[in-house]
């Protein structure tokens, strides 16, 4: 068999393993990687760990324990609770503050599935005391999570700037983060006014308190004043002074754990390791994949049914399909942002930017499906009278048409437009 097939069927393998089996595609990637490279493609050794991005690691590090510290502390608690206060028991506009809170959680560094662990818990359980359908409530968090997952602060940004600046797409940072940002709000809000937001908010007030929602709104702490203003000076260092994230990220984090404003042990220990070596680890292996011609059989595959025309819708299908299933940033950005420019070579022409946009904007759109990590919460901290089962097949039809709902978007914005 030829070597590339061998290569892509690997690829695909890890993929489907990796979405089925209670394993982390990361450790099945390198191992998979190192089968495929040093046996049947000749490759040494070093060549394949230098396809491991050392660079993103260390960003992805910093950032995601900078946050993990905010969390740990509990800045980011006392923040949510202080927010949600301006409901003033009026339930219609509890899923609202909570879509909000989840964007700028998203957005200004620990990322949508970080934001949405933190949330989920309260957002399901307020969901539950003030009669807001848990459907509701799964929807607006998770779309308001992902509608800040690819600011240039926070990991998934990092992962697709980084794969995009690998393949030439540069200074693409906010337009990414805009993208998403604006689709997800919007079949984030259409779909809530459209199944019973509406008529919530008609409703009136709750029967829900602030106090029923976690810790009393009291004032913030020294440490919780120290972590808000490191994370200030960190985004106003990055956006106005051009300061590297990796490095801002790393003395934030220092500043916070010498003047012991957090647990820095328990804070290195709920990191989300397991995405960080997902990866990583398909990384190398698609470093594997394209040394032995894997991945320009992918992009021929692909472009054999799509012209310049359909392939941004074409893109964000396939990938929406694949995201229902698989992690967004873990396996989709690094397994097809990297065949964008084979793509354009074999449709004799393209926008990189636009479908770059459309893989960003299809993998993302579908993760409120219950398969995703952002959905699996939202579940898992439903309220005990919550049918479950119910509330699965809801979120999962909703992350299966927003395959459809993605790929007609992605074509008409990023194609036509």
């Amino acid at each position: 068999m030829d070597l590339s097939v061998i290569s892509l069927i690997a690829l695909m393998a890890v993929v489907v393993a990796g979405s089925f089996l209670p394993v982390n595609v990361g450790v099945l990637a390198i191992a998979a990687a190192f089968l495929v490279g040093i046996p049947l493609a000749g490759l040494k050794l070093p060549a394949i760990v230098a396809g491991f991005p050392a660079g993103l690691f260390l960003t992805l590090v910093g950032v995601t324990l900078l946050f993990s510290q905010a969390r740990v502390n509990g800045t980011l608690d006392r923040i949510s609770a202080l927010a949600v206060g301006h409901a003033r028991g009026r339930a219609g506009v509890i899923p609202i503050i909570f879509f909000f809170l989840a964007l700028v959680f998203s957005s200004i560094g620990p990322g949508n599935i970080a934001a949405t662990a933190l949330l989920a818990p309260v957002a399901m359980a307020a969901a539950g005391r003030a009669g807001i359908p848990a459907f509701l409530m799964a929807l607006m968090v998770c779309c308001g999570a992902n509608a800040g997952a690819l600011s240039p602060f926070a990991p998934t940004g990092i992962i697709a700037n980084g794969l995009m600046a690998k393949i030439g797409i540069e200074n693409a940072q906010w337009s990414n983060y805009l993208g998403l940002l604006v689709s997800q709000s919007f079949v984030g809000f259409g779909g809530y006014f459209l199944l019973g937001g509406a008529r919530l908010l008609r409703g009136g007030r709750g029967t829900i308190a602030i106090e029923d929602l976690g810790p009393a709104a009291a004032p913030l702490d020294w440490r919780q004043k120290l972590t808000l203003l490191v994370i200030g000076t960190l985004i106003v260092a990055v956006l106005v002074f051009k300061l590297d994230i990796t490095v801002g990220a790393f003395v934030g984090a220092a500043v916070i754990s010498l003047a012991r404003a957090a647990d820095e042990k328990r804070a290195l220990k709920d990191m989300p390791w397991g995405v960080t070596i997902m990866v990583c680890g398909v990384t190398v292996l698609i470093g594997v994949a394209d040394k032995t011609g894997g991945m320009e059989l992918l992009t021929s595959m692909l472009s054999s049914f799509s012209t310049q025309q359909s392939i941004t819708a074409v893109i964000a299908l396939v990938t929406g399909v694949i995201s229902v299933y698989s992690s967004s940033s873990g396996v989709v950005l690094p397994a097809f942002l990297p065949t964008i420019p084979g793509l354009i070579e074999k449709l004799g022409g393209g926008d990189a930017l636009a479908i770059a946009s459309s893989i960003n904007v299809g993998a993302h759109l579908v993760d409120v499906s219950p398969l995703s990590t952002l959905g699996a919460l939202c579940i898992s901290n439903a309220a005990p009278d919550v049918d479950r089962k119910r509330l699965f097949n809801q979120m999962l039809v909703w992350g299966l048409a927003m395959c459809v709902v993605g790929a007609a978007v992605c074509y008409v914005f990023f194609g036509l437009l």
